[in-house]
């Protein structure tokens, strides 16, 4: 099923700071998944779901995988917005496409996919997403979402 009502992928903005540089000036490459993770609890956070209050409620979202493509360096002082869209939403799991822009010239630095999986914080087993937070993600999908089904 497609989520229906057209709304857009999210996006985060943030700043490239000096400790996120390497010593050639550049974000180092590993920064670009911190850039993701912190866009990807914003978009949680946009939906009216913060994570210290999941974990109160035995939750955790937790990294299965990724896969990042580095295309464009950015450098110290850059704007950047961080796009974390769901494109596969499953019973106990999310895909997430990703990608870092500049934000000046809109150029594409970084690419990824990430599979999250929701796990039960107290023995970090699998859980089944809230049907709440499923339902959230599912309406804030869009017209690009390339499947929303269950496990």
């Amino acid at each position: 099923m497609r989520a229906q009502n057209g709304v857009g992928p999210f996006a985060h903005r943030c700043r490239v700071y000096y400790e996120d540089t390497d010593a050639g000036g550049v974000v180092y490459y590993v920064n670009y998944l911190k850039f993701m993770e912190r866009a990807r609890t914003e978009r949680l956070r946009a939906l009216g779901f913060v994570q210290s209050a999941l974990v109160h409620e035995n939750l955790l979202f937790v990294v299965h995988s990724s896969e990042a493509r580095y295309h464009v360096p950015a450098r110290l002082d850059d704007e950047l917005s961080v796009s974390a869209q769901v494109i596969e939403l499953n019973r106990a799991s999310l895909r997430f496409k990703q990608q870092v822009r500049r934000v000046a010239d809109d150029v594409l630095l970084c690419e990824g996919q990430f599979l999250v999986a929701c796990v039960r914080a107290d023995n970090f087993k699998p859980r089944a997403i809230p049907e709440a937070l499923r339902a959230a993600f599912a309406d804030a999908s869009g017209p690009g979402t390339h499947s929303i089904a269950g496990d």
